[in-house]
Formats: C-alpha cells, sequence, structure tokens
C-alpha cells in the first residue's frame, strides 16, 4: 500500500512540472521569437517480486514471465519545439524575421558571451548602434569592397563585430554623410529637329536647341553649364551637320568648347569631328578655395536626327553633392542599405546569423536568448543570411510565439485529470491504511 501511495506522489510531481510548462507555454503566447515546451514522462524502476523462468522441455513445465510491480512515474524530457511561430507585419524598418533555419547573433558587451535569438525586434539607440529591447548589440560585419558593377560584398569569414549605423572604425567612418563626388561623364540621348534651318553661326540668338547641365566638382559644389546645338549644313541626300557647343559658363577650359555631329539619312549620328564622346577640362572659379579641375566626357552617341521636336538632354550623369542619411532598409540578404538626401545609397552593414547542428539542444537564458550546450553543437562563425543552410530575412515582420492554445488547452484537460487521477491514489491508499488500523480496536 505504501508503494501505490509513492507512486501516486510520483504522478502529483510529474503532472505538476507538466503543468508548470503548459502555464509557461499560456503565458508567452505573445512573446516574439517565443519556443513553446513538451514534458514527455517515463516510468521509474520497476520492483521485481520474482524473475522470469525458460520453459523446460525435459519436464513439460512452461515459462513464467516476470513479477514487477512499477514504483511510479518521472519526467522522461522538458524538450523545446523549435518550430517556426507565424509572422507578424509591423512595417517598422528594423523588426526582422527569420525564413527558414538560424539565430541572430547578440552580445551584452565586450566581456559578455554571444547569445543567440529569433526573435528580431531590434532599435537604434541614441549612437547608432543596432540593439535588442534589453540593449544588446546585434552582430555582423561591417567593411565590404565595391564591385565594378556597382554592387557591394562583404567579407563574410571575417570576425563579426557590433553593427552601427553611424559610424565605424572599419573602414567607413562617419555613415551619416556621403562623400560628394565629382562629375565625370554626362551621356545625352534624344532627338534634334530635323525640319530646323541651316545657321552659319548662334550669335544673335540663332541657337536653335538649349540642354542646361549641372556637374559637382570633388567637394560637391555645383556648376550651370549649357549645351547647345544648331544645324550649320546639309548635304543634299548624303547627311546634315550640326555644331554642338559646351558654354561653361566661366568655369570651363577653354570658356567654350565646340564640335560636329553629322547624321546620315536614316537620322541616326554616322560620324562627328572628333568621336561621340568629347572630355572637356572644367576649372572652377577663383573663389572656390582648394578645388583642381575637373573633366567631364560628353557623350553624344545616343542622339538622332528625326522629324520632331528636339528633346536631347542627359540621361546618364554622375557625380553628386555630399549627402545626409535620410533612411534606410534592410534587405532579405541582411545588408542594411542607406539612403541620403543626395538620391545616393550605400552599405551600412550586413547582419550575420548562427546556425547549429541541433537547434533544440540549445539552453535558454531569459529575454528571448539562448546559448550552446554540449549537445547543440559550438557556434562557429557567423553565416550570410541565404547562404550555407540559414534562411532569409524578412523585414518589417516579427516571428511570433509557436504555441499552440488549441494545444496547450487539450494537454491542461489531460494533465489535471491525470492529476486528479493520481490525487484519488493517495486518498484511496489512505483509506485502505485506515482500515488496516481498524483492524486492531
Amino acid at each position: 500500500m505504501m508503494r501505490s501511495m509513492f507512486s501516486g506522489v510520483s504522478g502529483l510531481r510529474a503532472h505538476q512540472t507538466r503543468m508548470d510548462v503548459i502555464g509557461n507555454n499560456v503565458a508567452n503566447v505573445n512573446t516574439v521569437g517565443f519556443k513553446s515546451g513538451r514534458v514527455t514522462f517515463q516510468e521509474v524502476f520497476n520492483q521485481t517480486l520474482k524473475g522470469a523462468s525458460a520453459p523446460d522441455a525435459t519436464s513439460g513445465r512452461g515459462g513464467a514471465n516476470p513479477m514487477q510491480v512499477g514504483l511510479g512515474i518521472g519526467v522522461g524530457a522538458v524538450d523545446t519545439i523549435m518550430t517556426r511561430g507565424s509572422l507578424q507585419r509591423t512595417d517598422n524598418p528594423t523588426d526582422l524575421s527569420i525564413e527558414g533555419d538560424g539565430f541572430f547573433i547578440v552580445k551584452g558587451g565586450k566581456a559578455d558571451t554571444f547569445r543567440f535569438t529569433r526573435a528580431g525586434n531590434f532599435g537604434i539607440d541614441k549612437l547608432g548602434n543596432l540593439v535588442t529591447g534589453s540593449g544588446m548589440s546585434v552582430y555582423g560585419w561591417q567593411s565590404y569592397t565595391r564591385n565594378n558593377d556597382g554592387s557591394y560584398e562583404f567579407d563574410t569569414e571575417r570576425q563579426v563585430s557590433g553593427i552601427n549605423l553611424y559610424s565605424d572604425n572599419e573602414g567607413n567612418g562617419n555613415k551619416r554623410i556621403i562623400a560628394a563626388k565629382a562629375t565625370s561623364q554626362a551621356a545625352f540621348a534624344g532627338n534634334l529637329a530635323s525640319y530646323k534651318d541651316v545657321v552659319s553661326s548662334p550669335a544673335a540668338g540663332n541657337v536653335q536647341f538649349s540642354v542646361p547641365v549641372t556637374v559637382y566638382d570633388s567637394l560637391g559644389q555645383d556648376h550651370k553649364i549649357t549645351v547647345n546645338f544648331w544645324k550649320t549644313a546639309v548635304a543634299s541626300g548624303a547627311s546634315t551637320t550640326w555644331t554642338w557647343q559646351i558654354d561653361g559658363g566661366g568655369n570651363a577650359t577653354p570658356s567654350v568648347a565646340t564640335g560636329t555631329l553629322q547624321f546620315g539619312v536614316d537620322g541616326k549620328l554616322a560620324s562627328t569631328s572628333s568621336g561621340p564622346v568629347f572630355p572637356i577640362t572644367l576649372t572652377p572659379v577663383a573663389s572656390s578655395v582648394g578645388v583642381g579641375p575637373f573633366a567631364v566626357s560628353f557623350d553624344f552617341a545616343k542622339l538622332t536626327q528625326f522629324a520632331s521636336d528636339s528633346s536631347a538632354k542627359p540621361i546618364n550623369i554622375d557625380g553628386y553633392p555630399t549627402g545626409n542619411l535620410v533612411t534606410f532598409n534592410i534587405g532579405g540578404d541582411g545588408i542594411i542599405t542607406g539612403i541620403y538626401s543626395n538620391g545616393q545609397q550605400q552599405p551600412l552593414g550586413m547582419l550575420g546569423l548562427a546556425s547549429f547542428e541541433n537547434p533544440a539542444g540549445l539552453q535558454k537564458v531569459g529575454d528571448n536568448m539562448f546559448i550552446p550546450t554540449t549537445n547543440s553543437g559550438d557556434f562557429k562563425k557567423a553565416l550570410k543570411a541565404g547562404a550555407e543552410g540559414v534562411g532569409t530575412l524578412n523585414p518589417g515582420t516579427l516571428e511570433m510565439s509557436n504555441v499552440d492554445l488549441s494545444r496547450e488547452f487539450t494537454d491542461m484537460i489531460v494533465t489535471q485529470r491525470g492529476f486528479q487521477a493520481n490525487s484519488r491514489i493517495i486518498t484511496t491508499s489512505d483509506e485502505m491504511l485506515q482500515e488496516l488500523v481498524n483492524l486492531k480496536r
């Protein structure tokens, strides 16, 4: 009878543990990135009253199974269910979720160890650090190289560091400002009207079409120049000649540059006086102290001459003034791109993700954080989102808890009934002991 009572006690304890886990799951039903727990039971040691015996062919006696009495129940495991939770759209630029496997890498300080989380509710502190809600820095890469096609490539083999959107010491300096770039090329496209009359000189207002162009020196100061066009000759059934003139407004060397364009009978550019691209050296005025000359190549190769209005204009002109950081966005590959007031963009950093051989083996340490254990596998290096088995990022969304309330409430009912049944074992055993005591009156 005492064995049954202690079995009931073990059942109460085990079901209470299960209820604790269910209660924690329900409490965290709206916790960002929370991973629910699950309790499984196992029987404990059995007392063997009689061992098994083998059948005897000589005597014809059959075998007997062992006689055992169980001694109760124990908690077999409390597992962390690492399935992905549903997404909630927030449209906050610093909110992120992971589409697939992987964890964000965070750290509470230089002396702290790396921690890992699925909760992407990040923010920016006053110094520009990308941080979690509890102030831990989010880690990734900030050093990059620019490819010839204008794309950027981060060195993901380097050690990760805390991401700062305003400045860093990895060659980017102050990222709140993007440096000016001097104009080096200006490509034109469009039409010069074929029906215009031939004029010998643009004097006395004979310029037939003018295009204003703004160029920038190395300090980002803008300079206004004008490109003038007029028709100067027509060879019947052969070609038409136009003269172009670049008026630097006192900023060009020489102050006025000129050349010719010849169009064939098909309206396309046939030849020029010195090729379709003309390099012009512009010298800023004396008041622009510290700025040297800069060369701009004017490309007229895409101009045409058809019987429609003149529409020539620059379609591709580089160079820009200094710009201030206005906003930023985060791509699915984890690259944080800054958008500046001058219309330019540049990367501010790139988030790294961690992967583990056994994510369910990670240990919870509060604040939606995990740390590695001997059964989860070690954190070897950070990985780029979308590469080497980790998922891509989904900006403007958060991964919610993976708690299933319908399952939790069902488990709650089953657990309550199990606890109730085990309590009946104790009360029944108590009544039997009472009857035993009452044998002696």
